[in-house]
């Protein structure tokens, strides 16, 4: 797996996260969560978004309601239960993650931070 692959593979699992986390929070829209993940930094397409949607669906993490918005139908999706032990389960492990990965190279560098000030001093 070259390091494109890699990174659209880690990606895509954060955007999963994301739009697990925000149909928890309210029914979400496509169109709308382009624009959510794009303040994120990600450029998804809707060729890629909805399938992600639409697998997430599928799979019985999200479920699917139209409704006729201004003439257009819009599909809404929301967490479902089996969404929402998901994300608790994801949620913990991202934090256990994120305390490894992320403070612990905090707390290292700042351990460089003292070592180099003792050695000026």
């Amino acid at each position: 797996m070259g390091d494109d692959e890699l990174i659209r593979h880690f990606f895509g699992g954060f955007v999963r996260l994301h739009i697990l986390y925000h149909a928890a929070k309210e029914g979400i829209c496509g169109v709308e969560m382009i624009e959510e993940l794009h303040r994120h930094g990600y450029k998804l397409s809707p060729g890629t978004l909805y399938p992600i949607l639409h697998h997430l669906e599928q799979a019985g993490y999200l479920s699917c309601e139209v409704d006729v918005v201004s003439g257009k139908r819009r599909k809404n999706y929301r967490i479902t239960k089996r969404g929402r032990k998901l994300l608790a389960e994801a949620q913990g492990k991202l934090r256990e993650l994120f305390s490894e990965v992320v403070e612990d190279q905090d707390k290292k560098a700042a351990a460089a931070r003292r070592r180099s000030r003792s050695e000026d001093a």
